[in-house]
């Protein structure tokens, strides 16, 4: 049937009417256990009822004001989020995309406070950061990139997980003024590097004079364990970008910086018309402190821990399953070949997830799971893989 939509997605042949919790429900009455949370989005699941309350309260007081007026929504999400984080200021967009743009912008400031013409910032093979032409070219996906060329100057791509590649680049040239890396690559397939990646990345980093971003849009706000992946390590980034689980489905991005890098920006050289607004603020206020009050930090990685175990006890002995890797609840079951069928498989068992780098199986589950509901995503998905 023709679509006056423009035919951009590949869209699963199946609507949602509501949900609740980690449940999805469709017009015809059926129930979906939803492992993929619109992507690493409804961290809280979905009709949380303290998300519910603040998004009624708040729509009937004020939603927009635009960013020419003190919003205090904004300021005591700003407070919140540097406290968590241990950075020292933040600018809201509406996307992730728009949080990474902004990270960018700041590199070009930095560049030319070096006196460097054209700044170049070194990404990583398969890494994922937007849409925009600007993130798009730093993005590691020729898929993406196909037909939008000519790309944004001043990329430099490297392996991911190589630092040596890294070092080699630096010492080389005198015109790279930051690194930017997904702590865990989520669109390259739940790629998990090791475990001194980032404290490496932070002593080049200094050694050379440059910015260390860290793209958290889909590991950040509690995903793996933590507020932020990073926190994992001991070390700090210089740029931090946030947003999927950060609004739980209201749009909101977040660019934090910290110390030089909170200091480039002077007014004129940014800005958004909807980004912080006092509605997507207030959520996003609520969200947070969900995930503080409810202790859910310490239940993810519970959960995470057990949903991995299962996955290795169960679907790991399968012949076609190569790896079951992941963090927290961000995990990922790559398959010996190309898999983009499963996602249509799952929706017969009643499961919702999706397949990342043509061979990965993605699971992003609700913090709020339950010991029952991993079960029976495990059950569910070693049904799928059977079939396929």
């Amino acid at each position: 049937m023709a679509s006056s939509l423009m035919s951009v997605y590949k869209s699963l042949p199946i609507s949602f009417s509501h949900g609740k919790g980690a449940w999805l429900h469709d017009n015809a009455g059926d129930s979906y256990l939803d492992a993929l949370t619109g992507i690493a989005v409804c961290g809280l699941g979905h009709a949380h009822p303290k998300v519910t309350a603040t998004i009624t309260a708040q729509a009937q007081k004020l939603l927009h004001t635009s960013n020419s007026f003190h919003i205090e929504n904004q300021l005591r999400l700003a407070d919140c989020l540097t406290q968590l984080s241990g950075m020292d200021n933040a600018f809201f967009i509406n996307s992730g995309a728009e949080a990474n743009e902004t990270a960018l912008k700041l590199c070009r400031l930095w560049g030319r406070e070096k006196n460097i013409s054209l700044p170049h910032v070194i990404v990583t093979e398969r890494g994922f950061h937007g849409r925009s032409l600007a993130t798009l070219s730093a993005s590691g996906s020729r898929e993406i990139q196909a037909g939008f060329e000519p790309l944004v100057q001043g990329f430099i791509r490297v392996p991911f997980n190589d630092v040596a590649a890294i070092q080699t680049v630096l010492q080389s040239r005198n015109d790279v003024v930051a690194i930017m890396v997904e702590p865990i690559q989520g669109n390259g397939g739940i790629r998990i590097p090791a475990e001194d990646y980032l404290v490496q990345l932070r002593k080049l980093c200094d050694a050379h004079d440059c910015l260390l971003i860290l793209d958290e849009i889909q590991t950040g706000i509690g995903r793996t364990g933590k507020w932020f992946a990073y926190q994992h390590t001991p070390i700090l980034p210089d740029i931090l970008t946030s947003a999927k689980a950060l609004g739980n489905g209201i749009p909101i991005g977040a660019c934090l910086a910290r110390g030089r890098a909170a200091e480039l920006f002077q007014p004129g050289h940014h800005g958004s018309t909807f980004g912080g607004n006092p509605f997507a603020s207030a959520v996003a206020l609520t969200v947070l402190e969900t995930i503080r009050d409810e202790n859910l930090l310490p239940h993810i990685a519970k959960m995470g821990q057990l949903l991995q175990h299962r996955l290795n006890e169960t679907v790991g002995k399968h012949p076609k399953v190569k790896a079951i890797r992941g963090k927290g609840l961000m995990l990922g079951i790559e398959l010996s070949e190309p898999c983009s069928t499963l996602p249509a498989i799952g929706l017969k068992e009643k499961l919702l997830f999706n397949v990342t780098a043509e061979n990965v199986i993605r699971l992003l589950p609700p913090y709020i799971i339950n010991a029952d509901e991993v079960e029976q995503i495990v059950t569910r998905l070693q049904k799928v893989i059977e079939e396929f």
